[in-house]
């Protein structure tokens, strides 16, 4: 029986955001404050919701989801990174590498997911506003969250299947800052076709069929709003749509950068910082996008945060 070949590299070179040892202390400060505002922002947001009966609706039901999946997608990779900076050591064990494209492709997935199911609740809610508590029901909330996990899972989980199966013989530079999949399949040694067909068929299912999706159900959002007789009322309507339409428009834009713009000469520069985008600076800016846009959540926030105040000194 023919033994499966391993890699022949124990660990991965990541050369982070810069190679300049002068902008290590900023590029730590930096990241540093953003991966605690993202906490502390996705936090405040799954707390607040937990804790205010106002919110126990399906809209917030899969949004303190949302918050929990950007939470876990900032810490796949931000911790790593600013440890490798404070320890001027840049490498990573092939194991951990395989590990963190694994929980990174899962979080990632999910959240795509999640966006598309909220912008299912969304349709459910304006479209068919008499029937929103019998469909959306708490069985079916579990049941979609529930869903989008297995979906997410399985994307990650066949990646990484197949990943394990290739072998890395010399080089060990991996021209990011963490272990993202693209460039690792670059510095593979052996045929990558099986992996480069499902990064398109997956790949094309994230990035466009999803999105096409989420655009079909509000082009009916909006057929819906439209027949809406007053001008407030259209308004009033269009305001729950609005958070979570920043939060697509945010995570695509910058997503597109990775997958759809052509490479160029400096195109690893170009991924590390699309990356940056969508990996680390839109989970910090989604609690904002929907607090600040939401009277229920700034409500919630302002609640939570007054019985956090009256209780600190009892304790």
């Amino acid at each position: 029986m023919k033994t499966r070949n391993h890699s022949s590299v124990s660990e991965f070179l990541l050369l982070g955001l810069s190679e300049h040892q002068e902008q290590q202390p900023f590029l730590f400060g930096i990241f540093l404050v953003i991966y605690l505002v993202t906490m502390m922002g996705n936090m405040l947001i799954i707390l607040a919701i937990g804790s205010d009966p106002h919110l126990h609706t399906p809209m917030y039901f899969f949004l303190a989801n949302f918050s929990l999946t950007d939470l876990c997608l900032s810490s796949t990779t931000v911790p790593r990174m600013l440890v490798n900076i404070q320890a001027h050591r840049h490498t990573i064990p092939y194991a951990g590498c395989l590990s963190q494209i694994y929980f990174f492709l899962w979080f990632i997935g999910l959240d795509v997911f999640l966006l598309a199911v909220m912008a299912y609740d969304r349709l459910v809610a304006i479209c068919y506003p008499l029937h929103y508590t019998l469909v959306m029901n708490p069985r079916c909330c579990i049941l979609l969250v529930a869903i989008s996990l297995f979906l997410a899972h399985s994307y990650s989980l066949t990646h990484i299947i197949l990943l394990a199966q290739l072998s890395f013989c010399m080089d060990n530079i991996i021209p990011h800052f963490f272990c993202e999949l693209l460039p690792l399949l670059k510095l593979s040694c052996s045929d990558t076709y099986a992996n480069q067909c499902v990064l398109l068929y997956w790949g094309g299912a994230l990035t466009i069929l999803i999105p096409l999706l989420i655009i079909v159900s509000y082009v009916r959002i909006v057929a819906a709003i439209v027949r809406v007789p007053s001008a407030s009322g259209k308004w009033k309507t269009f305001s729950t749509c609005g958070s979570h339409l920043s939060a697509v428009c945010l995570f695509y834009v910058s997503a597109i950068g990775v997958y759809f713009i052509p490479s160029a000469a400096d195109s690893a520069g170009k991924d590390r910082i699309a990356a940056v985008m969508y990996a680390v600076v839109t989970p910090m800016l989604n609690p904002f996008i929907y607090s600040l846009r939401n009277k229920d959540m700034k409500s919630a926030l302002r609640r939570f945060l007054n019985r956090s105040t009256l209780q600190s000194p009892q304790g």
